[in-house]
């Protein structure tokens, strides 16, 4: 009977770490008929179809076609849709544009604040479809106002809906929106829905300057079915070199959000990868749980009343679905919980079922089980990539075969820990051996509390395991089903974290994984310490490891679904009359090496200023190409006079060909007074700033709209010398009648987070060497020039 116990326990171990991710999020149901006030997948991947048939980066036809579309969905809605259209500047990153965000209206029957949902409609610069980023947010949007207006209730508060444009550039659509349009004054809060991949549950994220405790208090009234969120994800958000639409309405307009999003299949996140075909059907089914229970609550709720001074520690929970508690309980649980384990140790001496001895030595199979995992997780993933180069090319830090290296790693630890203790356990001092690991997880506590407070919910499954110390304490065989249930808080908690580090943060967090798999454990040796078998789990946790690494290894290579980033890019030198071919890839294939070669050089660094990119990648090979007739910009000086000692110029960059990208650099770091780009102040500050911890040696990194040019207007000292650095970006590689470039092999596909599949031409000019000149004096359309106005 203790054995069939014993094997139950772990079966019903496993399908609870099974149901710790099956209920994260809704299943979608294909035969399911949703009723006209409910939110439907099936009609929500009508207009998803749509906005995902071509990419629709700023400047493409497609985003002009999709703003078409999506002017026509708001008004089937009923509403009246306006765009809002001008320049916007955002000095953090650099990044000029002119937006057209997409806006519209539903009147409230009083004057409170407003609720805005919003979403952007732009994709990212590389050939991406955008159907998650964030056509998924779009309809989640079109289709919950739809569900809601069909309900036939009529809000207290006014109801925006917003779809931002410049997102993927530098979240300049939103700086538009919340510095510029009368509606943002009004604003009380914000439901933002975004993606990070192609798949997963949605992460719910708050976004405010102040305290927290009001926001989670009435996310629970609002009482989603299938809430995922926590306290630690925010903390972890802050951490990523990623910012949202959210980001700027809190620090430009202190204007509070909930931001959704999916972070699942990160390797599609930014390619063309990002498509209907790749798209989990189930993350938008959860983006719409969320999206109308909350608009069916805040369309009523008093949005004035939602900013706190204090913070809570909140996390979503099955069947609970979510629990809150101030901050200030922190540390009164952590000095409980320290009594209540002092207490625990004393009792269990006096019982005569702890020993000093028996203490000490459970320290060793913790310890060694801890640095041993950790060690593995952290060279273990730097010999993968040793083994498989071809990684290096995936960006996002995520492989296709990731989920298998994780579960290679978690169960090569749990083979490891498994054996460590089976060396380390006799009968009766199971309760001594537990001691190591909860000292452990109370020092996790108080650094929790000194250092990451959103993380301290981590003290809950503690004292469920100082529960499960004291029944160990009171009976030499405790039942193990009942220690089991004590076990749920943990594994509930902590099992999804174990994917979730990897997943969000890339796997070199494989470490934090396996190191989380140690301290799981450890929590749950009330019901492992009495397994006779541990030589057996640890046997097949170590055979399903290998069958796991073997998978991983099967899927390692590229194919038509696991498709190589790839990157070219013809770059014209146009002061030196040279031209180059030049990629970001680390191994050449057999479509780069047509234009590269077999052994392309590899000394690209003072050969082009390379564009600024998310994650600072550099070129990095070259190799010389044939001259194109590429023409490259005219410079018109406007302005040139001197007034109080300081030289003021005013000169326009104008493009001879469809230009999508223009970065200017200062070639003498010349020091400026004052700077603006079409009619745009830059701060002088934000010059020497890092964005995103990357430096970005720009003055200003400017994406064209059709027919727009380069305003710049500068002051200097009356001596300085002043000389420029434009480098101009075609997104048009591929399909510019100057080259026949080969299409890619059905293996690969462009690369993300650089600008690739381009044609760039790089001129210096010196300000004293051009002539004042008018628009009539050169060949130049007027309407180029004055459309920046």
């Amino acid at each position: 009977m203790k054995h069939f116990n014993a094997f139950l326990s772990l079966l019903l171990i496993i399908a609870l770490v099974y149901y710790s991710f099956y209920g994260l999020m809704p299943k979608y149901d294909e035969d399911e008929v949703k009723l006209a006030t409910e939110f439907s997948v099936d009609r929500a991947l009508i207009p998803l179809e749509k906005i995902a048939k071509t990419p629709h980066y700023l400047g493409s036809q497609g985003h002009a076609d999709v703003r078409k579309f999506l002017l026509s969905e708001l008004r089937k809605l009923g509403l009246e849709p306006h765009i809002q259209e001008g320049f916007s500047l955002n000095p953090q990153s650099k990044t000029l544009n002119k937006p057209t965000n997409i806006a519209a209206r539903i009147k409230g029957t009083e004057d409170g604040k407003t609720l805005l949902l919003l979403s952007h409609y732009d994709s990212a610069l590389v050939p991406s479809f955008g159907a998650s980023d964030a056509g998924t947010g779009v309809v989640a949007i079109l289709e919950s106002v739809r569900a809601y207006l069909a309900s036939g209730k009529k809000p207290k508060n006014d109801i925006i809906i917003l779809f931002t444009d410049a997102e993927e550039i530098g979240l300049d659509g939103a700086k538009l929106f919340v510095n510029e349009h009368p509606w943002a004054k009004n604003v009380g809060l914000i439901l933002n829905f975004e993606a990070r991949g192609t798949s997963g549950p949605s992460n719910m994220i708050l976004e405010t300057n102040g305290g927290n405790s009001q926001l989670v208090k009435e996310f629970i009234k609002a009482n989603p079915e299938f809430p995922v969120a926590s306290s630690l994800m925010y903390s972890v958000y802050k951490m990523l070199p990623n910012d949202t639409d959210s980001t700027i309405f809190r620090e430009d307009g202190d204007i509070d959000s909930f931001f959704f999003a999916f972070i699942d299949s990160h390797f599609n996140y930014h390619t063309a990868n990002d498509s209907m075909y790749h798209l989990d059907w189930n993350s938008l089914m959860h983006q719409g749980s969320y999206l109308l229970p909350l608009i069916h609550y805040f369309a009523n709720a008093d949005l004035s009343n939602i900013k706190s001074e204090t913070d809570d520690v909140y996390l979503n929970f099955p069947l609970l679905k979510m629990i809150s508690y101030p901050f200030s309980w922190i540390l009164p649980m952590l000095i409980l919980a320290s009594f209540i384990f002092i207490f625990l140790i004393f009792y269990g001496v006096k019982k005569g079922r702890i020993s000093g001895r028996a203490i000490a030595k459970g320290f060793i199979p913790f310890s060694v089980s801890l640095i041993s995992c950790g060690l593995i997780g952290f060279f273990g993933w730097k010999l993968i990539l040793a083994l498989y180069p071809q990684y290096a090319e995936i960006q996002q830090g995520f492989t296709y075969n990731g989920h298998w290296y994780i579960a290679f790693f978690v169960l090569l630890s749990l083979a490891i820990v498994f054996s460590v203790y089976k060396k380390f356990i006799t009968k009766f001092n199971e309760p001594s051996i537990y001691v190591a690991p909860l000292f452990f997880w109370l020092l996790i506590n108080l650094a929790v509390f000194i250092i990451l407070k959103g993380a301290a919910f981590f003290i809950i499954p503690v004292f469920f395991g100082l529960l499960s110390f004291f029944v160990m304490i009171r009976q030499e065989r405790p039942n193990l089903l009942a220690m089991t249930f004590l076990a749920v808080p943990s594994i509930f908690i902590f099992a999804p974290l174990i994917q979730f580090f990897p997943v969000g943060l890339g796997l070199k967090m494989l470490v934090i994984s396996c190191v989380f798999t140690v301290l799981l454990f450890g929590l749950m040796l009330p019901v492992f310490a009495y397994y006779k078998w541990k030589n057996i789990v640890s046997a097949l946790c170590f055979i399903l490891a290998i069958s796991f690494f073997i998978v991983a290894h099967s899927k390692s290579d590229f194919t038509e679904e696991r498709r190589k980033p790839t990157s070219l890019v013809y770059y014209k030198d146009a002061d030196s009359e040279k031209s180059f071919w030049l990629t970001y890839d680390k191994e050449i294939d057999e479509w780069t090496e047509q234009y590269l070669g077999k052994s392309p050089s590899n000394n690209t660094l003072d050969l082009a200023e390379v564009p600024y990119s998310k994650y600072g990648f550099n070129y990095s090979y070259a190799a010389e190409a044939p001259k194109k007739n590429i023409p490259d910009f005219e410079v018109v000086i406007e302005n040139d006079t001197l007034i109080n000692n300081l030289r003021n110029v005013t000169l326009i960059i104008v493009p001879k060909r469809n230009v999508n990208k223009i970065d200017l650099y200062s070639e003498k770091n010349t020091s400026f007074n004052s700077l603006k780009f079409n009619g745009k102040e830059m701060p002088i500050s934000s010059l020497s700033k890092d964005y995103r911890g990357t430096k970005n040696p720009a003055l200003i990194n400017y994406y064209v709209s059709p027919k727009d040019s380069l305003k710049v207007e500068f002051s200097v000292e009356k001596d300085a010398s002043i000389s420029f650095k434009v480098m101009e970006y075609s997104f048009d590689l591929m399909d510019n009648p100057e080259f026949d470039i080969i299409k890619r092999p059905e293996y690969a596909m462009p690369k993300p987070f650089v600008i690739t599949d381009a044609v760039v031409v790089k001129r210096t000019f010196n300000v004293d060497s051009l002539k004042k000149k008018t628009v009539d004096s050169l060949s130049i359309n007027p309407e180029i020039i004055l459309n920046n106005e």
